[in-house]
């Protein structure tokens, strides 16, 4: 029996397309911004299928011979190019097996490896020289993810590669979505503290000084730091000094100011802040009013 699905919140949809693309024979491209669950979806994906699963980091260093495998030197020194010294790389590796081979942020891949892929696409094999021709087995299937092209150390790829690949977008989730991610890692913040995080993370998208902003594992990690924090001061993770230095410890890192916008990220996180969590009373959720109005922590980057 195969092991159980890893837990995707709000994806159905997306599961049911790629499920569909590679039950059709076809390799597939996830596409979205960080933290919108591609890895998780296709592990799932995998763990429920009982389907092989060859996990590759998409970088500038990912060169053909890393991805495909390489001859062991030492023993080719002693026993010449057998096909027994060589070294299988995560692509052969799920040839052979006809195993799912999961390249993550593709468009940081270097053209040459590419063009191994889209060879391996076309043909169905890898033909190594010295080693010879390698043919995929059944169930081979090329699933990659991407960022959007316009982030930070990525590039466009080819049309070579669309051209082969069944394409699945995935934007974020919607708010109650992301605060059930977030309750499921950081069950210990609270509803109401999870709700205004996950407000703030997602105002970081839309803030008109920020080019990026944060995906949900930004909100996870305020919440996280949020409980740690109230531990070590002994006071509530409610406490407005603990939620601010947790969203600024956790966010200024992610998002990204646009060009020529004087304010520091302190500032605009600071603000969101403001924003959800002293702003925003419980009257909101039909408490009382008077009970959420929170005087910003003395010395706290607001202005």
């Amino acid at each position: 029996m195969p092991p159980p699905p890893v837990a995707v919140v709000d994806r159905a949809r997306e599961i049911e397309l790629v499920r569909a693309a590679l039950a059709a024979g076809r390799h597939v491209l996830l596409e979205g911004p960080p933290g919108t669950g591609k890895s998780t979806l296709l592990r799932s994906i995998a763990a429920g299928d009982g389907a092989a699963f060859e996990f590759v980091e998409g970088t500038a260093e990912l060169t053909p011979a890393r991805l495909v495998g390489h001859f062991d030197p030492a023993r080719v020194m002693a026993e010449g190019y057998d096909p027994d010294v060589f070294v299988d790389g995560p692509l052969l590796r799920a040839v052979r097996d006809g195993a799912l081979l999961y390249i993550e942020e593709i468009n940081r891949v270097p053209e040459e490896t590419l063009n191994v892929l889209v060879t391996v696409m076309s043909e169905r094999e890898v033909t190594v020289p010295r080693l010879g021709r390698v043919p995929a087995a059944a169930g081979f299937r090329l699933v990659a993810a991407m960022n959007p092209f316009d982030a930070i150390g990525t590039a466009r790829i080819s049309g070579a590669v669309y051209d082969r690949v069944c394409r699945v977008a995935m934007g974020y989730q919607d708010a109650p979505a992301e605060e059930s991610i977030v309750l499921a890692q950081v069950a210990m913040a609270g509803d109401d503290i999870v709700r205004r995080a996950v407000g703030v993370v997602r105002d970081t998208r839309e803030h008109g000084d920020l080019v990026t902003g944060s995906s949900v594992r930004g909100a996870i990690d305020m919440c996280a730091i949020a409980v740690e924090l109230a531990g070590l001061r002994d006071t509530g993770v409610s406490d407005p000094a603990v939620t601010l230095d947790a969203a600024l410890v956790a966010l200024s890192g992610r998002v990204r100011r646009r060009d020529g916008v004087s304010r520091s990220t302190e500032d605009i996180i600071s603000e969101l802040w403001q924003r959800w969590f002293v702003d925003r009373a419980p009257s909101d959720d039909g408490g009382d009013p008077a009970a959420g109005k929170a005087p910003s922590p003395a010395g706290s980057p607001t202005g």
